[in-house]
C-alpha cells in the first residue's frame, strides 16, 4: 500500500481505473482540506493510506500505475486542417453534442491532426458523427474521413514530484519498447502529473508488469526462460539455475523463472513458473510439442523479459530465432548452426536483435562455457584488428586424440566421448570436422570478416569410407573397419614426439581445419582431455597471442555458458 499520497495523486489514479476512489468523492474534502483514511476492511489495524494536501513530500516520484481499458482512438487529420482556426472547436463540439467524454486527447504540432480517445462502445457513433459535420473537407480532400483503432487500453504514470525529475518519459517508453509493447500515442499535461500512453489490450499486463518492476521494484528484474531441449546440457542447465535462483535473487535481484519447456515430444508452459525439482513430470503431462506450437504459445503467453533458450542442434529450430527476435524475446543458443549459416542470414539476426532491442547471445557456440567470443567482441570494439587466430575447438576431438594410444580401437574411443557427452548428438558432426568449420567461421565472422562455410578448407582425416555414411551405426561400423588407418596416424606422430591435435586456423585471406602433428613446445601440445584453446594475433598482440584455455566440451561447461549469457541478457 502506499503510505500517503496527495489529493491531485489520488484523483488522477481513480481517474485511470484505480479502485476504492471516485474522483467526486474527493472534491469535496479536497476543499476543506480535510485528509481522508483508506484502510483494509479485513485488516482495519494496517495503516493504509492517508490522502491530504501535502501527501509527498519525500516519496518516490512515481507514486503510481494505473490503466483505462477499452478504449477507442479517434483521429481526425488531413493538410486542410493545417492553419485553419476553429476545427479543434468543432471536433470536440460534435464530440459534446453526441456526449461523448473525451478522457485522451494529442495533437501534432503542425496542426495535421488530432488524436482523442474515447470509450470503445462510443466508436462507432462518434466517427459517424465527426465525418457527418467534416463532410464538406472530406469530399474535397482536405480531410480523410475519420480513422478509429479499438481494443486498446490507457496505461498511465501518476505522481507530484514527476514534473522535478528529468528523463521520466524517456525511462517509461525505453521500457515499454524493450518488451516489444507498440504505443499508439502519447498525452502528457504540462503539471507534468501524469504521462499517458495507449496501447493494445493484449500488452496491458505486460506493461503494467514491466512499469512496476521499473519504477517500483527496480531492486528485483524477473527474467522468463522459455527452455528448448532437456538432453544433456537443457537438464544440467534447469539444475543450475535450480541451485541458483536464490542466490541470484538475494546478491544480484534477479528473479529467474523458468516458464515454459519442451523437447521433441511435449512442451508445457506455467505463467507462474515450473517447479525444477519437478520439471520432467511436469513436461510429461504437456501437450505435443512443435517449434511452431512453442512459438505460439511464447508470443501468447506475452512475458515481460522473456528469454527463449535453444540447447539443440536442430536447423529447424534456429530458423525460428528471427521470429523470436521480432516479438523482442531474446535469444540464448548454444547450436551452432545459426551463426554459421549464411552471411546474409548472420547479419540479419544482428540487425534483429539491434532492431527490437533484444539480446541474440550465441558465447557457447565456440569453447563452451570458455569466454571466447565475449573476449573477441571486446578486442574488435575497443580498435584491435585481428590478425590470425589458431586454435583447438573441438573438446570431443581433443578428447579422442589425447585418449586413443592403440590399444583401445579408435571407434571404441569415440563411443566413451559421445558417452561422456563431450560429442554431438550425432558424432558425425564432430569427426567430419563440420562442427569446428562452424566454429572457425563464427570467430572469423566476429573478427568483421564475411565468410562463408565454404570458403573454410576441411582436410578430413577419415578414411574415404567413413566420408559419406547414413547414420550413428554405420560412422562406427566403418571406424571400426579403419582402425589400420587410425594406427598408422598415431604411430607417425608419436614416433617423432608429437601429438595429434585437430587445428583450426584463420588468416585474413584464408581459414582451413585440419589434423595436426603437434611438437613439443607449442602451445597445443601439453592440451589434455577436452580442453580448447585459442590464440588471437593482432594489432596488439603480434608475436605473444592472446590465449584462451580450458574445458571446452561437456554438458556441465556448455550449461554454465548457456547460464552466463541468460544473466547477460537480463543485465542487457
Amino acid at each position: 500500500p502506499i503510505p500517503t499520497l496527495s489529493y491531485e495523486e489520488a484523483m488522477e489514479l481513480s481517474h485511470f481505473g484505480a479502485k476504492v476512489l471516485y474522483p467526486p468523492t474527493i472534491r469535496p474534502a479536497l476543499q476543506a482540506n480535510i485528509p481522508i483514511l483508506i484502510r483494509n476492511t479485513f485488516k482495519p489495524e494496517e495503516r493504509g493510506t492517508r490522502i491530504e494536501v501535502d501527501g509527498n513530500p519525500h516519496g518516490r516520484t512515481v507514486r503510481g500505475i494505473s490503466y483505462v481499458p477499452g478504449i477507442a482512438l479517434l483521429s481526425l487529420e488531413g493538410p486542410g486542417m493545417i492553419g485553419i482556426p476553429g476545427i479543434s472547436h468543432r471536433f470536440f463540439e460534435v464530440l459534446w453534442q453526441k456526449e461523448i467524454n473525451v478522457v485522451f486527447i494529442t495533437q501534432a504540432s503542425s496542426e495535421h491532426s488530432i488524436c482523442v480517445g474515447i470509450r470503445e462502445s462510443q466508436a462507432s457513433m462518434a466517427s459517424e458523427a465527426v465525418n457527418q459535420a467534416f463532410e464538406r473537407e472530406i469530399e474535397k480532400g482536405g480531410i480523410t474521413p475519420v480513422r478509429v483503432e479499438t481494443d486498446l487500453s490507457i496505461v498511465a504514470l501518476v505522481g507530484d514530484r514527476m514534473k522535478q525529475h528529468q528523463g521520466l518519459s524517456g525511462r517509461m517508453f525505453s521500457t515499454l519498447g524493450r518488451n516489444n509493447v507498440n504505443i499508439r500515442a502519447i498525452a502528457q499535461g504540462a503539471s507534468e502529473r501524469n504521462i499517458s500512453v495507449v496501447i493494445g489490450s493484449s500488452d496491458v499486463k505486460k506493461a503494467l508488469n514491466t512499469l512496476h518492476e521499473a519504477f517500483f521494484e527496480e531492486q528485483v528484474k524477473q527474467l522468463n526462460l522459455f527452455v528448448m531441449g532437456v538432453g544433456n546440457v537443457g537438464s544440467r542447465l534447469l539444475n543450475q539455475i535450480r541451485e541458483q535462483q536464490k542466490v541470484l535473487k538475494k546478491d544480484y535481484r534477479l528473479l529467474i523463472r523458468v516458464v515454459g519447456i519442451s523437447n521433441s515430444r511435449k512442451m508445457v508452459y506455467r505463467e507462474k513458473g515450473i517447479p525444477l525439482d519437478q520439471w520432467a513430470s511436469v513436461l510429461e503431462e504437456g501437450v505435443p510439442a512443435s517449434p511452431k506450437g512453442y512459438f505460439d504459445m511464447v508470443r501468447k503467453a506475452n512475458l515481460r523479459n522473456s528469454i527463449f533458450i535453444d540447447n539443440t542442434a536442430s536447423a529447424e529450430i534456429s530458423g525460428w530465432y528471427a521470429a523470436y527476435l521480432k516479438e523482442s524475446v531474446a535469444v540464448v543458443t548454444c547450436n551452432k548452426i545459426a551463426c554459421s549459416d549464411r552471411y546474409s542470414q548472420y547479419l540479419e539476426l544482428k540487425h534483429l536483435a539491434r532492431t527490437y532491442t533484444a539480446p541474440f547471445l550465441f558465447e557457447t557456440n565456440v569453447g563452451a562455457g570458455l569466454p571466447v567470443i565475449d573476449t573477441l567482441k571486446n578486442l574488435v570494439l575497443s580498435g584491435d584488428r585481428i590478425h590470425k587466430i589458431q586454435a583447438v575447438l573441438s573438446g570431443s576431438l581433443n578428447f579422442i586424440w589425447n585418449t586413443y594410444d592403440g590399444t583401445d580401437r579408435f571407434a571404441d574411443v569415440v563411443r566413451v566421448a559421445q558417452k561422456e557427452g563431450f560429442t554431438e548428438p550425432d558424432p558425425r558432426i564432430d569427426l567430419s570436422g563440420i562442427d569446428v568449420m562452424r566454429k572457425i567461421l563464427i570467430l572469423a565472422r566476429e573478427s568483421g570478416f564475411a565468410l562463408e562455410l565454404d570458403d573454410i578448407e576441411n582436410h578430413s582425416f577419415l578414411p574415404d569410407a567413413a566420408q559419406n555414411t547414413a547414420d550413428t551405426e554405420a560412422i562406427y561400423k566403418t571406424l571400426e573397419e579403419g582402425e589400420p588407418h587410425f594406427e598408422r596416424l598415431y604411430k607417425a606422430a608419436d614416433k617423432d614426439g608429437k601429438r595429434l591435435k585437430y587445428v583450426a586456423e584463420f588468416n585474413i585471406d584464408s581459414a582451413m581445419v585440419k589434423l595436426e602433428a603437434i611438437p613439443q613446445g607449442h602451445d597445443f601440445f601439453n592440451l589434455r582431455g577436452s580442453d580448447n584453446i585459442v590464440l588471437f594475433y593482432t594489432d596488439r598482440y603480434p608475436e605473444q597471442p592472446l590465449m584462451i584455455k580450458g574445458a571446452g566440451a561437456g554438458a556441465d561447461v556448455t550449461a554454465s555458458g548457456l547460464f552466463a549469457d541468460i544473466i547477460r541478457a537480463g543485465n542487457f
